[in-house]
C-alpha cells in the first residue's frame, strides 16, 4: 500500500472508516423504512426512551425483591408499559428490560390503522393522517408519529366530513340522508 498524500491524510482524520458497522445505521434505517418514519428524531426518541425503560428496570432490580417501593414502582411500571402495548403482559421486569424502539414504532398511527385495515399499506395510512381524515377520540389526528394506547385503539375512526367514511357508509348501505347535505 501506498503512503497517503498530505490531502488524503487530512481527509481520513475526519473518517474512520472501520467503525461505520458500530453505529448501527443498517439497523436503524431498516427500521425507518419498515414504520415509514420520516423523521429520524422520533426514532432516536423512541430509543432513548428504551433505554431509559431498561435503566430503569435494572436499578429496581438492584433493590430487595420484598421492598414495598420497588413492589408498588414495578407494578406502576409494567402496568404503564402494558396500557401503552409496549409488552403484552405485566408479569415481570423482564419483560420491561427487553423493549425495542420497534415495539413503540409498532403503537404509532399509520401502524396501528394497518392492523384495523382501516388502510391497506403504512403509506396510505400516512396520506390519510396528514390529509386530516382520521380521528382518535373527539381529536383529528394529522401527525403520523402518534401513539396510540391499547384503550385508544377502539377510537381511531374517520373524521366527519372524509369522504373515505361516505364510501364506506355507502357501500354498507348506512348512509343517512342528513349526511348526503353536506
Amino acid at each position: 500500500m501506498r503512503q497517503l498524500k498530505h490531502h488524503e491524510k487530512k481527509l481520513l482524520r475526519k473518517v474512520d472508516l472501520y467503525s461505520w458497522k458500530k453505529e448501527d445505521n443498517l439497523r436503524v434505517a431498516q427500521i425507518l423504512r419498515r414504520y415509514h418514519i420520516q423523521n429520524r428524531e422520533d426514532y432516536t426518541a423512541y430509543s432513548r426512551i428504551c433505554g431509559m425503560v431498561t435503566k430503569l428496570a435494572t436499578k429496581l432490580k438492584t433493590l430487595p425483591p420484598d421492598d414495598a417501593f420497588r413492589v408498588a414502582m414495578t407494578d406502576q411500571l409494567l402496568t404503564k408499559l402494558a396500557d401503552l402495548g409496549v409488552i403484552n403482559k405485566a408479569t415481570s421486569l423482564k419483560s420491561a428490560e427487553d423493549i425495542t424502539a420497534s415495539a413503540i414504532c409498532r403503537r404509532r398511527l399509520p401502524v396501528v390503522m394497518v392492523r384495523l385495515k382501516m388502510a391497506q399499506t403504512l403509506k396510505a395510512a400516512i396520506t390519510f393522517i396528514e390529509s386530516g381524515q382520521i380521528r382518535v377520540g373527539p381529536n383529528c389526528v394529522t401527525d403520523p408519529a402518534f401513539l396510540v394506547t391499547k384503550a385508544m385503539e377502539d377510537y381511531v375512526t374517520w373524521t366527519d366530513t372524509s369522504k373515505i367514511r361516505r364510501t364506506v357508509q355507502k357501500y354498507n348501505d348506512k348512509l343517512d340522508d342528513f349526511d348526503l347535505l353536506y
